[in-house]
């Protein structure tokens, strides 16, 4: 009996282990740079986005650093998310380590002006390109996808406030479009008519980017439906799951 009993001790230590090395938790970097039209912003967004990955068991950590982005460090992270940042402060070998990184299978978040600008190889990633942008304003938008985690709370319309980002044309062939705004509802003077786009996802160079043009204001990162988008837009980059095939 007592044999027995310790071959089913080692049993169920040993199903345990198995199933909790087959789970890994999601960690996330954020990177910003300092930008005179975005520093506002940035201590409560990264305070808020701490905040929210604690309630979901999620560890994040904030840098300023271009030398995070080696190997070793990137190594660490399941996703990375530049917020109103680009690879414009990066040198050569860590631009090339973040790319090892997205073709190693792993997640890319852009927030706002994380579509400023940034190497082709960047702003294929971000998927499109800002071009221009009103003043800030109260505008509705469209969920076109309601199946993609980050608009999985959304209403079909939501009434927001932020710059509306305009856009050239999309930089790669397969991304999917899930908010987009509708011009009729704030003054533009250009604009980019019936189609203007303000978050999509693709998959990109082995890897995985959202991006969400929303998040200018500081007062963003104080609503809950803003960083369930963020939320779900980081974990489907972090992870490839909550989007059915």
């Amino acid at each position: 009996m007592k044999i027995k009993s310790i071959f089913t001790v080692i049993f169920v230590l040993l199903f345990w282990g198995c199933t909790f090395s087959q789970y890994q938790k999601i960690s996330v970097l954020v990177y910003t740079s300092p930008d005179v039209y975005h520093n506002p912003s940035v201590p409560a967004a990264v305070t808020s986005l701490k905040e929210m990955a604690a309630k979901n068991f999620m560890d994040l950590d904030w840098t300023q650093l271009e030398s995070n982005f080696n190997d070793s460090v990137l190594s660490n992270y399941s996703a990375v998310v530049f917020l109103h940042a680009n690879d414009n402060k990066l040198n050569n070998e860590q631009l090339q380590s973040l790319q090892r990184f997205i073709q190693s299978g792993k997640g890319f978040v852009g927030i706002h002006a994380a579509s400023v600008r940034g190497s082709e190889w960047f702003r294929k990633l971000v998927g499109r390109t800002f071009l221009r942008h009103p003043e800030k304003q109260t505008a509705v938008m469209q969920v076109t996808d309601e199946s993609f985690p980050a608009t999985f709370h959304l209403p079909g319309k939501w009434m927001w406030t932020d710059e509306w980002y305009e856009f050239g044309e999309a930089l790669t062939e397969n991304q999917h479009v899930v908010l987009t705004v509708d011009e009729n509802t704030y003054f533009t003077e250009v604009g980019m008519g019936k189609f203007h786009p303000i978050s999509w996802y693709q998959e990109y160079d082995g890897g995985r980017s959202f991006f969400t043009a929303l998040g200018h204001m500081q007062e963003a990162y104080a609503d809950k439906f803003f960083l369930d988008h963020i939320l779900g837009g980081i974990y489907w980059a972090a992870t490839g799951k909550g989007v059915s095939k």
